[in-house]
């Protein structure tokens, strides 16, 4: 079977909330998990200083190791390697790779090939420490504009390729890289935002995800953000501080108003097309069986949701 085939066969589920822990703070993992996070990232890069890598390495290690032994009890766990640009870097990914870990999180893409080369390495990996091909997810950084520029390569370049989207923090490596002046509004990124997601989607990659809010305080300002992001099309983001996680979670969760209104709107649909009737009034507004596959998929996400918290606290 090949690699392509055996990462489609691979479950990734969803993710609202992927949130950022210093590589050599593991011991906050559990207060990640109370925040209610549905997936943590242990940074390996910008968050550790060169001289504490190697003892972070370490933390994150065990850390992966615990976490396939206590099962599902814990949020989906990813590391932030460094850019793979030499031996050091392929090692590092070597060592991180191991039962317990969800995903890889690839710095500073520049291109497809960056994407290619990561694959490639974590097929050996995988084949290395008897893990499935393609089990390990591959989260691209869009941080470079011609990486922004070739999106829809970057996620087309590997079917590990899943929760990709525009990480567009104040300050950071892409407002340096497009030189755009970030606002609380976002609105000199929602037209990046906007062609990235359709990049992603287009190339098939899962569940995209966008970022970041660094104002910890502001919350008013983070759940504007988030719904603006989650009306685009994505189904989560990343997140620098646990604060932040119960908002995510509700801004990318149906309420239950939406939820019961999909199960109406279904629902007449349905007993229209008994009825030979393709279309129908339904409160207002004529739908048909578009709409109701769109209501359908909702309700599917908000099942698969459930069922990835239902894991984390069991």
């Amino acid at each position: 079977m090949s690699c392509e085939a055996d990462a489609a066969a691979v479950a990734r589920p969803p993710l609202r909330s992927l949130l950022f822990v210093p590589g050599t703070r593991t011991d906050w993992l559990p207060k990640a998990q109370a925040a209610g996070a549905d997936a943590v990232i242990l940074d390996l890069e910008d968050a550790v200083p060169e001289q504490d890598r190697a003892s972070a390495r370490a933390q994150v290690g065990e850390a992966i190791a615990q976490a396939a032994a206590e099962a599902a009890d814990h949020p989906a766990l990813f590391v932030r390697i460094n850019p793979l640009d030499g031996w050091a870097e392929a090692e590092e990914l070597r060592t991180i790779v191991r039962p317990g870990l969800t995903g890889i999180v690839l710095p500073k893409v520049r291109h497809a090939q960056d994407v290619r080369f990561a694959d490639r390495l974590l097929d050996w990996c995988e084949r290395e420490q008897g893990l499935h091909r393609g089990q390990i997810a591959l989260v691209p950084l869009l941080e470079t504009a011609r990486g922004l520029r070739e999106a829809y390569d970057c996620a087309a370049a590997a079917s590990r390729v899943a929760y990709l989207g525009a990480l567009t923090g104040a300050g950071g490596d892409v407002e340096r890289a497009v030189g755009y002046r970030w606002s609380p509004e976002g609105t000199e990124t929602l037209a990046l935002r906007s062609r990235v997601l359709l990049d992603v989607r287009a190339a098939g990659a899962l569940h995209p995800v966008a970022g970041l809010w660094t104002r910890i305080a502001d919350l008013a300002g983070l759940r504007s953000f988030a719904e603006q992001n989650r009306s685009l099309g994505y189904e989560g983001m990343m997140a620098i501080h646990p604060s932040h996680i119960s908002v995510i979670n509700e801004v990318f969760s149906p309420g239950p108003d939406e939820l019961a209104r999909c199960a109406r709107l279904i629902a007449a649909v349905e007993e229209a097309q008994a009825n030979g009737a393709g279309a129908v009034s339904f409160e207002g507004e004529m739908v048909d069986e578009a709409m109701a596959a769109t209501a359908r998929l909702m309700l599917e996400r908000h099942t698969r949701h459930r069922a990835v918290r239902g894991s984390q606290s069991s």
